[in-house]
């Protein structure tokens, strides 16, 4: 069955969702009820997994919060944009000639925040977006809206393993910097002019450890308040503005 909830198509129903990724659907979340272990369950988990998607194990509690119809434990949205993957992007950047300008959002969880920086991205020259296909923000059609049709015009790579994509990213010669306020320099003192690829942190917790310990560089930008950092969407448009500026002169 289908329904309109929160700005996504919801499916609820094994087979449902079953016929759904039989016909190429695009998938923001699929959830599974702990346990769910019949033959319909096997078959769709099957297909999840030779589809190349990934589905959450949740309690039925969750899927009971999320719809009060018989969803069979399982529950799934589909997505409002067409996902890439960045070893499909990447080679066609090179191959028309630009330099590869890349922004990696890590832990980005606000809806308006995600389409915000996509807004920022495709008016700044940014190529792709690379998402995490877990701990990253519903892009629904509010998304889209924040986004002012950005995110309809820009490449989002969702990738399972982001350290794995930023090595791939490294071994194809881009430059991987993450934008950080521990970084020792300045974006507008560093180059970031070759094939870059920008990391952007949560607020609350920044850029992962894990993969400032991937990063070529760091930087940071300049702040005279009180607070302890900008707003990740504007924090990204004013690193992005001094890419294009460097860029342009």
């Amino acid at each position: 069955m289908f329904k309109e909830e929160s700005d996504l198509t919801l499916i609820y129903g094994t087979r449902a969702v079953l016929e759904a990724i039989h016909g190429g659907k695009e998938f923001e979340r699929i959830f599974i009820q702990h346990g769910l272990n019949n033959p319909l369950a096997r078959e769709l988990k099957t297909a999840i997994e030779d589809a190349g998607l990934q589905f959450q194990s949740v309690p039925s509690e969750k899927l009971n919060r999320l719809t009060r119809s018989n969803h069979q434990g399982v529950i799934a949205y589909l997505s409002t944009v067409t996902y890439y993957k960045t070893e499909d992007v990447l080679p066609g950047i090179f191959e028309s000639g630009k330099t590869p300008l890349l922004l990696i959002l890590d832990r980005i969880t606000d809806t308006r925040n995600l389409g915000a920086i996509a807004r920022s991205a495709e008016c700044s020259g940014v190529n792709a977006i690379i998402i995490p296909s877990r701990g990253s923000a519903l892009i629904n059609s509010d998304a889209v809206k924040t986004s002012a049709g950005a995110l309809h015009h820009l490449p989002v790579c969702r990738e399972d393993n982001l350290k794995e994509t930023i090595d791939y990213l490294k071994t194809c010669g881009v430059r991987i910097v993450a934008c950080s306020e521990k970084a020792d320099g300045m974006a507008r003192d560093k180059d970031l002019t070759g094939p870059l690829a920008i990391i952007m942190g949560s607020e609350e917790n920044g850029v992962s450890h894990e993969y400032i310990k991937r990063c070529d560089d760091s930087v940071k930008l300049p702040m005279v308040g009180s607070i302890s950092s900008f707003n990740v969407s504007v924090a990204t448009g004013m690193v992005l503005y001094e890419v294009m500026c460097q860029r342009r002169s």
